[in-house]
């Protein structure tokens, strides 16, 4: 049975010892982050019933206005009546008493531009056409990869659950949720020998959060993997030219900063799997499930990006798994929303999880 096993099974054709320590850590994993704490801060989002669940981690969506969010729609603002961004983000920082050291603690101007030229319904249409190409990214790219067109339906329906946050226009002002929405088209538009719109779309997430970068380089690595130099120096080019257009923020930042101003408080914090968990559950519609449920979800969302042997399941597994660590490292329980860089696709790794799991299982029980 094994040696007739589809080639996009990469677990199928694993050595026996391997499939049976991968079980056993599987096992562990799914425990651990069914009892891991899920928190916001400094809340916890306690393990209680579905109800009581969804109302506990609303804060995402709640009727009090968020700092964050109300400082970002006050930029533009500004910028609509003819400010410009520079001349008041760090009087708008002060006022909020938020940090303006280090520079990156001040966002990019992109979206706010971008929202003040567009306003509300010119950000709806942008929702909606941001969400229809992803999807339709997606149903081409699964329809092209080994092993994808299978699962194509099931495969969207969980792509659904997970962009269709991008619609909710309370969300509009965080610049993690349109930099994780374009990163999730940039992914769906790529193919090996197939990149310049996907170099395009990641530039735009970039532009409007560094955070996109680990994506960027990510891209370059596999590229120079595969011996496509062009393609390669393409998206170094791409990272390199965002690095020259930081310097100039953070010099523009520096200018304005006082003896007086606020110092952020330390991002490496060490918060481990709970970090993790966190950052995509709360950013992510998976913040409906129960404490108990959701954990475990993102776990196996890794194991059908490990299991599916193919260009996108490649790359997913490194994309989700790289901010994953970068998630148990850095942040702290109040940067929970950067979880939204990787929240609208990482579900579609479900659709993978009952081929990867009966192939563990089929080849640990081999004699």
């Amino acid at each position: 049975m094994i040696g007739t096993a589809a080639g996009w099974d990469r677990f199928a054709r694993w050595p026996v010892l391997s499939a049976r320590l991968a079980l056993i850590g599987l096992v562990l994993l799914l425990v651990a982050s069914a009892l891991v704490p899920i928190k916001a801060g400094k809340d916890k989002v306690q393990p209680r019933g579905f109800v009581e669940n969804m109302i506990e981690t609303r804060p995402l969506v709640g009727k009090e206005p968020d700092k964050d969010l109300d400082l970002y729609k006050r930029a533009v603002v500004r910028i609509r009546d003819g400010e410009n961004y520079y001349d008041f983000i760090a009087a708008e920082h002060r006022a909020a008493h938020y940090p303006l050291r280090p520079g990156v603690a001040v966002r990019l101007p992109t979206l706010a531009y971008v929202s003040a030229l567009l306003g509300e319904p010119g950000m709806i249409a942008a929702a909606l056409v941001l969400l229809t190409a992803t999807m339709m990214a997606w149903w081409r790219r699964l329809g092209g990869e080994p092993g994808g067109r299978e699962r194509r339906v099931l495969a969207m329906a969980f792509l659904f659950i997970g962009t269709s946050l991008g619609l909710n226009r309370h969300f509009f002002p965080l610049h993690e949720l349109w930099a994780g929405m374009l990163l999730a088209l940039s992914f769906g538009l790529h193919r090996p020998g197939r990149w310049g719109w996907s170099l395009v779309v990641a530039a735009l997430a970039l532009a409007i959060r560094e955070h996109a970068l680990p994506f960027v380089l990510l891209m370059a690595v596999m590229a120079f993997w595969r011996r496509d130099w062009k393609e390669g120096a393409a998206w170094s080019a791409l990272a390199l030219a965002f690095l020259a257009l930081l310097a100039v923020h953070l010099q523009l930042v520096a200018a304005m900063v006082q003896p007086g101003d606020r110092a952020s408080a330390p991002w490496l914090v060490m918060r481990g799997l709970s970090g993790w968990l966190s950052n995509v559950v709360l950013s992510s519609n998976l913040r409906f499930l129960p404490h108990w449920l959701a954990g475990p979800v993102v776990i196996l969302t890794m194991l059908g990006w490990a299991g599916w042997r193919s260009p996108a399941g490649t790359f997913g597994a490194l994309f989700y798994g790289g901010y994953g660590l970068a998630f148990m490292l850095a942040g702290r329980g109040d940067n929970y929303y950067w979880g939204a860089m990787v929240a609208p696709a990482i579900l579609v790794g479900l659709a993978f999880v009952p081929r990867a799991l009966s192939s563990l299982v089929r080849v640990a029980r081999a004699n």
